[in-house]
């Protein structure tokens, strides 16, 4: 199963940098903690200060852990990512990644 998720960036170059730096050596504890949660893929991609993040799970599972207590080490990269992030103007409170309604879903034939 492929889940999409969208959260936006601080509108700033020198924090978009600094996210994406992040992003090009994220923590073994933090990629522990996907594994863990049975994901098997996760990419996360950039249009401006736009995000969105595909996960490959057998389930759809969530990358905070079902809202159950974080690792202690995944909860510091959680609050350090969350200095870089802000909330889609349309999340609920405390909403981070917003699920993505899937609209169309198409292959070419073989």
């Amino acid at each position: 199963m492929i889940t999409c998720y969208a959260l936006d960036l601080k509108n700033d170059p020198a924090l978009i940098a600094a996210y994406e730096a992040w992003h090009r050596a994220v923590w073994p504890e933090v990629l522990e903690h996907l594994k863990a949660q049975g994901i098997r893929s996760c990419s996360i991609h950039r249009a401006g200060d736009r995000l969105c993040m595909m996960l490959e799970s057998e389930s759809g599972a969530a990358t905070d852990g079902g809202g159950g207590p974080l690792p202690p080490r995944v909860q510091e990269w959680e609050d350090l990512m969350a200095s870089y992030q802000q909330p889609l103007p349309f999340a609920k409170p405390g909403e981070k990644w917003v699920r993505m309604d899937r609209i169309f879903d198409w292959c070419a034939p073989k």
